[in-house]
């Protein structure tokens, strides 16, 4: 899921990990010598670049420097020499290495599921402590397992929330945020009348189409799937949603032609004072920042009887190879990073989210980030485990926003049929 906003995929998806205030506990974990022969070891890593890439004051580079050298510190015989890619080259990369022969000791990235099928990872619970592991949120670490063993570590997550301008409702007179769509619309309707020119945000353009379409989806019980697994893309729960959907447009209720518009344009409307309300992430907040707007609230997505008790969840992932038979120093450097202070650094330097109960704990007093982290234990994700929907989500990106242009029940059928050819 790549969660970068820039060159990657969606900071969105990203988060972090935050982690417990539990201490690493049996950090060093079993009496893997391995190669070491009780010398030093170096940990090869690859990483993908959470920035803006190399030179930047959030690179990358920067933050794993700063990681690595407070391990090292503490634990002299193990070297860390971290490898970061940016988004767009790193799957890429890797598979040459792979290919190569050449694996890293640890990898992070969007994805982990390819290697487990060549048996080339550590189970989780091989290279991190049972206090580690146990703190991870079950739904998350959940999609980690592959025929019911864990590969994949939550690395990062995202979650999503409703923005909303304070000055401009109380300009338009709307006393509290939306919980339904009726209020929702109701609250449009004001802020139109105020002189609002996008009273709602709605990008349906390719950037992420997927992703807005899924929480309005959700807020009338539909999704992309039904609970059975099988495709119900134009469900009449989803065909209801995207006819209300486009009654906003019509009114011009919303952001005008949906379908062309990507979310970073839309977020920055938001921060310019253009939008009155605005489904976004914790990554929405540096933009609304860079743009000096500070008097906003965010609350629960509205649904249509009421506020989402759910969320959109997105996660990247860390993994170990067992190529070079590093277990044991592996644990120490995961167990480091998830009970010390680089989790909070992730999470302060990219706004992203945690993976972890403990770090959802020390994120609470953060007003602007509670409704994430209250809606991110009960996420709901893309059917991204389905070999489908690799296929499928580019149409969707493509298509879905003529859903709210065009005949919604049309547009809808004919990703089902995408969706069911599809593989």
């Amino acid at each position: 899921m790549k969660m970068k906003l820039v060159g990657g995929a969606a900071l969105g998806l990203a988060t972090m990990l935050v982690l417990s205030s539990c201490g690493s506990g049996d950090s060093g974990g079993g009496a893997d010598t391995s190669a070491s022969g009780g010398g030093q070891v170096t940990l090869k890593m690859v990483a993908a670049d959470y920035g803006d890439g190399p030179g930047k004051p959030n690179s990358g580079e920067t933050f794993w420097k700063g990681v690595v050298d407070e391990f090292q510190a503490a634990n002299p015989n193990i070297k860390v020499d971290v490898q970061v890619i940016n988004w767009n080259d790193i799957d890429k990369q890797v598979a040459t290495m792979v290919q190569n022969g050449q694996v890293p000791d640890i990898l992070q990235t969007g994805d982990y599921s390819g290697f487990v099928q060549d048996q080339l990872l550590y189970k989780v619970d091989e290279v991190l402590s049972p206090n580690v592991s146990g703190d991870m949120l079950q739904k998350f670490a959940d999609f980690g397992k592959v025929d019911g063993a864990a590969y994949g570590i939550p690395f990062v997550s995202s979650a999503r929330a409703m923005f909303y301008n304070k000055d401009l409702f109380e300009k338009a007179g709307v006393a509290e945020p939306p919980k339904t769509w009726d209020e929702l619309k109701a609250a449009a309707e004001k802020l139109k009348a105020a002189g609002v020119t996008q009273p709602f945000g709605l990008p349906l353009g390719q950037e992420e189409a997927q992703a807005e379409s899924f929480l309005w989806m959700l807020g009338n019980g539909g999704g992309y799937q039904d609970a059975s697994g099988k495709w119900a893309i134009n469900s009449p729960q989803n065909v209801e949603t995207f006819t209300y959907m486009k009654g906003l447009v019509d009114a011009g209720l919303t952001t005008p032609n949906p379908g062309t518009k990507d979310r970073k344009t839309v977020w920055e409307d938001f921060g310019a004072g253009k939008v009155g309300m605005v489904n976004g992430g914790p990554m929405s907040i540096p933009i609304f920042d860079a743009a000096g707007l500070k008097n906003y609230g965010v609350v629960p997505i509205p649904g249509k009887t009421g506020a989402l008790d759910t969320t959109l969840g997105v996660m990247d992932w860390i993994m170990a190879f067992n190529k070079n038979g590093h277990a044991a120093e592996i644990k120490k450097f995961f167990d480091f990073f998830y009970t010390g202070t680089a989790a909070q650094k992730i999470s302060d330097t990219y706004k992203l989210l945690p993976v972890t109960n403990g770090g959802i704990e020390k994120l609470s007093g953060d007003e602007k980030l509670k409704p994430f982290l209250e809606a991110l234990p009960n996420a709901s994700f893309y059917p991204f485990q389905d070999p489908k929907w690799a296929e499928l989500n580019p149409a969707i990106k493509q298509t879905i926003g003529g859903a709210v242009k065009d005949d919604p029940a049309q547009v809808l059928g004919e990703l089902q049929k995408t969706a069911e050819a599809a593989g």
